[in-house]
């Protein structure tokens, strides 16, 4: 699954919110705001940041993880298997059917709860042999399951 420029269109608001449900201390909620709208130096000219989160910057895996989470919780109540790293995420089903299905019922979730906008030329069904992860590719040798 992808996630259509997920740095640069993360609800910051709904980032926040998500923070604030666990980080009690405001003055850290403030402090990530802050980093948040900072703003940026383009073509010499300061652009506020209201949407999104710096790509690159410390904060920027952490806060990911953090709002991805989220998407983390849906999967498991939903029963489930999946792996995901930062903004790449795989859900495993049992046939092309049920990932189908699966598909087509967690992304309301993904843009109607988490604001996010699934890319839906680059997501796709297709089995794990048939499919690169952070630069893997899975395939089947003598019946067991090889990392290439």
């Amino acid at each position: 699954m992808d996630l259509e420029k997920f740095f640069d269109t993360v609800c910051q608001s709904k980032l926040i919110e998500v923070l604030s449900r666990t980080v009690k201390d405001g003055r850290v909620i403030s402090l990530i705001h802050k980093y948040l709208n900072a703003g940026v130096v383009a073509n010499g000219k300061f652009e506020r940041t209201e949407v999104g989160m710096p790509q690159g910057g410390p904060l920027s895996p952490l806060l990911s993880n953090i709002m991805l989470n989220e998407l983390d919780k849906e999967l498991e109540s939903r029963g489930h298997r999946f792996v995901r790293y930062a903004d790449d995420c795989m859900i495993f089903c049992k046939s092309r059917k049920s990932a189908e299905r699966t598909l087509e019922n967690i992304i309301p979730f993904i843009e109607g709860k988490l604001f996010l906008k699934v890319n839906r030329k680059k997501t796709k069904v297709a089995h794990i042999s048939k499919v690169k992860y952070l630069g893997y590719t899975y395939y089947r040798y003598e019946g067991t399951t090889k990392r290439n």
